[in-house]
């Protein structure tokens, strides 16, 4: 029998595996999946983070791979309005690092390949969970029924330990679509990120490894494409004329241009997506011998990049958690009891930060007074207010 069962093999499991292994704690990983996913959808690795990754021996390897963000640009359409410095943040990690999810993936995957040789079992689904008390739990599975002290669910906001739990998920969608795409960077914005803000909604520019940009545009889900990406894509495809189907390069490409006036090669796109933006909140986070991490147990907008960031959090607090029960200095209901209620609130915190991002990237009734209220706090010392609000500090 192991003293853990997680199931679900992406970035936050793969941590919490990474964790439990160094604590000397059994574990076995499970995974639908056969192999790892390849998009890359989180890109952001927030300071909090990268103190929480140091402690599994993956954070230098992600620093050489990544690319250190220390400056934001904010601009009204092409017209800076300031900068935001995370020089007054706490040390050693005064930036936000970018790297795509599936390469930060790789590097967890490994290390605890290393850690716990044979203990990552992917094509591997859970059908049930059966509690049994004091006796631990019984994981029903595609490979045969797997024995355990605990289990937790690191299987995203379609959870199948919470469902088998019957944990009711509360929350609901936001009106705000966006598409996002990679390309090859020619801005001259260095290693800055930039956000627009804009009369038709914002525009978020990132650098990434390899001299690549991502930019995340705001969309009105409901619209046609604007007069820009009808003229663009009748130029480059007539098959395309008459017909709205986001993402494409050409559609990316003519938003920006239309919006901020910055030109982008369409042919030197890497991945395009679009996505909505929802919030969910678990109930609890933990039952009987039980818990949830990561998307399992909170879903937020993922305008502001916390999400897997928040996930990594829950886990190392989790580890902690189970380690104490493990080695009997804690019982396991106060122990998985305190680890749920820390984490909802923090959980709160980063949805009310995530829902603040997206109002300020809204299209506003009097854009002036946004751009001079930003601009003022970009040009006092609230900068480093938001410098913290804006990399999670506080929410460890």
């Amino acid at each position: 029998m192991f003293d853990v069962a997680v199931v679900g093999a992406g970035p936050v499991g793969l941590f919490l595996g990474c964790r439990l292994a160094l604590l000397g704690v059994s574990c076995r990983l499970l995974d639908r999946r056969g192999a790892r996913h390849r998009h890359s959808r989180s890109i952001g690795i927030h300071p909090p983070a990268l103190e929480v990754l140091e402690t599994v021996g993956v954070a230098r390897e992600l620093l050489t791979r990544g690319v250190q963000v220390r400056v934001g640009r904010a601009f009204s359409g092409s017209r800076p309005l300031g900068t935001l410095s995370f020089e007054s943040l706490p040390p050693p990690f005064r930036f936000v690092l970018t790297l795509p999810q599936d390469q930060v993936e790789a590097v967890l995957e490994r290390r605890f390949c290393d850690l716990a040789p044979g203990a990552l079992g992917r094509g591997v689904s859970v059908s049930r969970v059966v509690v049994q008390g004091n006796r631990g739990v019984i994981l029903e599975t595609s490979a045969g029924p797997l024995q355990a002290r605990l289990v937790v669910g690191c299987d995203g906001s379609n959870s199948a330990v919470r469902a088998a739990l019957s944990i009711p998920f509360r929350g609901g969608l936001y009106p705000d679509a966006y598409v996002m795409g990679d390309f090859a960077d020619s801005t001259g914005f260095g290693t800055d990120a930039c956000i627009f803000l804009t009369d038709q909604g914002v525009v978020e520019s990132f650098p990434l490894p390899g001299r690549t940009r991502r930019w995340v545009v705001k969309t009105d889900s409901t619209s046609g494409p604007p007069p820009a990406v009808a003229r663009m894509a009748s130029v480059r495809s007539a098959n395309q004329q008459g017909a709205y189907s986001p993402p494409t390069a050409v559609h990316m490409a003519a938003l920006v241009h239309e919006r901020v006036g910055i030109e982008i090669d369409p042919d030197t796109h890497s991945m395009l997506s679009a996505f909505g933006t929802q919030r969910f909140l678990a109930d609890r986070f933990a039952s009987g011998p039980a818990a949830l991490a990561g998307d399992a147990a909170h879903v937020i907008s993922p305008i502001g990049g916390q999400g897997m960031n928040l996930g990594w959090l829950d886990a190392y607090d989790l580890s902690s958690a189970i380690d104490r029960i493990v080695r009997g200095e804690g019982s396991l209901g106060p122990q998985l009891a305190s680890y749920s209620a820390s984490r909802r609130r923090a959980a709160r915190c980063a949805t009310y930060r995530a829902e603040l991002n997206m109002r300020l990237g809204r299209v506003w009734r009097l854009p002036g007074c946004r751009d001079l209220l930003l601009k003022l706090a970009l040009a006092t010392p609230a900068e480093r207010v938001l410098a913290r609000l804006f990399t999670m500090q506080g929410l460890a």
